[in-house]
């Protein structure tokens, strides 16, 4: 049995949600203010919102971190900071980070903050733990993709904090941009449209629309591991993270109550069990079905639910008539007035607000076996199962929940001729006053039997009195406004002493300058490159304006590697033996930093770039060229060239279909192959199409999906010219699957454009 501390740590959205978390048994909430949290549509909070939760948090013993977990662009740097120094000074127990310039900037300017490394970072092997343990983080969300073997693998001194239960990212965290490029609303920065709930088909290059069980592709289930829970804890995580900032108070407190359960039973030493009634009612606060995810694993439809990317509750029986105004239900599970339920037939949902017996009398309930006639306000014109989506039972029973009291112990020693001394402590702090001296009784004794009596009258305080312990002399008085006097005084210092804990603040200057890799006077082009076609045409034709030249093909690079311009561009997710040595290596994640520190090397677009504080960090982690996250606009591009004295050593992608997801999930075995092994689908092109027609290219590799952007044009011409104007000199064509003749055509356009 693990004896190493568990932390349960709990997601709130708002006020309601933070105190149903901490009643319901969290150690630790994550939460975010109104700016720079991957969050931006939950209710969150401000700053005086931000210090009452961090103020009752510590009162309750809870640890608060914020989330400031989104890209933070260069105009965004200084306020930034600012906001981050506001939740330093008024005690967060940490911040949860994804950008890695504002990481460098924190750890140096206020030395006594705790950094975790948001999901966001996409950390998913040591070498990228080494990296973010020199930046000075303290603990690393992991990918969601990771399993549970993996995490265990890593050898590392910071803490690893994992997901085990709330709704899933089908891409890799961090690396989505899909609701960017397509619907400008940016997974990096809080404001994700959630394009993996939308309907999509599933076409082939021949045109063939594919056959699919349902319509939500890209759909996954939500986890949970409740049925696994005794691997999680006897795993070397650290923090055992629920996702559901956006959820209900009601979701939070169930699910925290469910987890929190089964820690105190392992520690306990008791099976990890929960009750038929306690899951009924996690599945009716929400599920999209359960997975264990990649924690355990699970792939194709063990993951995914590709029927429907709505929550389901549970199933409570079938329409057994049905007429333009009336629907007659035979129940299988009871139901209450005011109850949410949702018919699998039209998918369509409404709330009970009136429920009829066969006979047609009102009723405010029913039970199992029942027939209910309820109103038709959905327009239902079939048979159909029905299902219940939110219980007002449940959220009543929940909202019944008792206040958390904190144990708290009494000393009183009361000696004659010498002053009351009664001192309270919580267990962690302490604090004694005194107050008048003690005279013989002459009528009325003070004994133990009203010493505790008055002691323990705590109201509606957050206390419980645990335990008094006494040292009196007998026969003493002591008046009674006196030791409720004293009483109130020592809970309202114990709040506040409890209320008001945090490290010790402390600021360092810093310097936002730092050494970075110049720019070349000439314009140039890099050029990305799939096939041989595409190299050769560029060494044949193109080998004056092609500065540096990015092979995708490990067996094509190695046949061409004596070139001084040609890179290997890193697998996406990269978890190979590979051990270049004086190579030339276009990296894609922060992990490659370490592992290919031996060699010369670019950064490609996938490291999300943004700002001058990323890209000097890359500079002094060896990287000669550092690629822009495409998500930056030309102002944005500006902004950093307006920071530094000379233009940096920067490039920016014009040209190509960008990746909107990776995925470790193969969409076509899954779709096409039916989850078979072995599976050989791949040698034909797929494309999944959107509600407008839109196709996205689909690439599959080793259990892996990339889906790409339907655009070929990152910037337009008029971006490029602007670009050009602001200094830009590096400027990259990514090409695809593009024959010699279309290959030929873009060159000389953008040719044509930047020379």
């Amino acid at each position: 049995m693990s004896l190493k501390k568990k932390e349960l740590l709990v997601p709130v959205g708002n006020a309601m949600c933070l105190k149903m978390a901490v009643m319901a048994g969290c150690d630790a909430v994550y939460l975010g203010g109104k700016n720079f949290g991957a969050r931006r549509f939950a209710s969150n909070f401000n700053d005086e919102e931000m210090i009452a939760a961090i103020k009752y948090c510590h009162l309750y013993g809870v640890k608060i971190y914020v989330t400031v977990n989104t890209i933070i662009y260069e105009d965004e740097l200084d306020d930034c900071v600012k906001y981050v120094e506001f939740l330093h000074k008024n005690g967060v127990d940490a911040v949860i980070v994804q950008d890695i310039g504002l990481i460098k900037i924190l750890r140096n300017m206020f030395p006594n903050l705790e950094i975790h490394a948001s999901t966001q970072c996409h950390t998913y092997n040591e070498n990228q733990f080494k990296l973010l343990e020199e930046l000075g983080v303290k603990r690393v969300v992991l990918a969601r993709e990771m399993d549970l073997k993996s995490i265990n693998d890593i050898k590392t001194s910071l803490e690893k904090e994992a997901f085990i239960h709330g709704a899933i990212c089908i891409s890799y965290s961090g690396q989505c941009l899909f609701s960017s490029l397509i619907m400008n609303r940016s997974g990096n920065r809080g404001e994700c449209a959630g394009m993996c709930r939308l309907p999509y088909k599933l076409e082939d290059s021949d045109g063939n629309i594919i056959d699919t069980d349902g319509e939500y592709l890209l759909s996954p289930k939500e986890l949970s591991t409740i049925d696994r829970f005794k691997e999680i804890m006897e795993s070397d995580i650290t923090s055992f993270k629920i996702e559901g900032r956006m959820k209900s108070p009601e979701y939070v407190y169930l699910v925290t109550k469910i987890y929190r359960t089964l820690i105190d039973k392992y520690n306990q030493g008791l099976e990890l069990e929960i009750n038929e009634e306690d899951y009924k009612n996690l599945k009716i606060i929400y599920n999209r079905e359960f997975t264990n995810g990649h924690l355990f694993n699970k792939h194709g439809n063990d993951l995914m639910n590709i029927k429907t990317p709505n929550h389901i509750g549970i199933n409570i029986g079938k329409v057994i008539n049905v007429n333009k105004n009336k629907i007659t239900i035979k129940l299988t599970e009871d139901i209450y007035q005011e109850d949410g339920i949702r018919f699998t037939s039209n998918n369509k949902g409404m709330i009970l607000n009136f429920i009829y017996d066969k006979s047609g009398k009102l009723i405010n309930s029913a039970k199992n076996g029942d027939i209910i006639i309820v109103d038709n306000k959905v327009n239902l014109d079939e048979l159909s199962d029905v299902l219940k989506t939110s219980s007002v039972h449940l959220n009543k029973e929940i909202s019944k929940i008792n206040e958390k009291k904190i144990p708290i112990k009494f000393l009183v020693k009361a000696k004659l001729g010498e002053p009351l001394e009664i001192e309270i402590n919580d267990y962690e702090n302490s604090i004694k006053l005194t107050d008048i001296v003690i005279d013989k009784a002459i009528k009325n004794v003070t004994d133990k039997n009203v010493l505790i009596e008055k002691l323990s009258k705590l109201g509606d305080t957050p206390f419980k009195v645990k335990s008094i312990d006494f040292d009196i002399d007998k026969d003493i008085f002591i008046p009674m406004s006196n030791l409720n006097e004293l009483r109130r005084k020592l809970v309202i210092e114990l709040i506040i002493i409890r209320e008001n804990k945090k490290e010790e603040f402390i600021k360092n200057n810093y310097d936002f300058n730092g050494n970075y890799k110049i720019s070349d006077n000439d314009v140039k082009i890099s050029i990305l490159v799939n096939t041989k076609e595409q190299l050769d045409v560029v060494l044949d034709n193109y080998k004056d304006i092609a500065s540096d030249i990015y092979v995708t093909d490990k067996k094509l690079y190695s046949g061409y590697k004596h070139y001084s311009n040609i890179y290997y561009q890193i697998p996406r997710i990269d978890n190979s033996k590979d051990n270049f040595n004086n190579e030339n290596i276009l990296i894609t994640d922060l992990s490659n930093l370490d592992k290919y520190k031996n060699n010369n090397i670019i950064s490609d677009y996938y490291l999300n770039v943004v700002n001058s504080q990323y890209i000097n960090y890359l500079f002094n982690k060896g990287v000669s060229k550092v690629t822009l996250s495409v998500e930056n606009t030309v102002n944005d591009i500006k902004n950093i060239i307006n920071t530094y004295d000379k233009i940096p050593n920067i490039e920016v992608i014009i040209y190509g279909k960008i990746e909107l997801m990776i995925m470790k999930h193969c969409l076509l075995n899954n779709l096409v192959n039916k989850d078979k092994f072995p599976c050989n689908v791949c040698d034909k092109d797929y494309y999944l199409v959107d509600r407008n027609n839109k196709k996205y290219r689909i690439v599959a590799k080793n259990i892996t999906t990339r889906l790409l952007s339907y655009k070929d044009e990152v910037y337009n011409i008029e971006d490029i010219i602007k670009l050009k104007e602001i200094g830009i000199k590096n400027y990259r064509i990514n090409l695809f699957d593009e024959d010699r003749g279309k290959t030929i055509e873009i060159l000389e356009k953008y040719n044509d454009i930047l020379f």
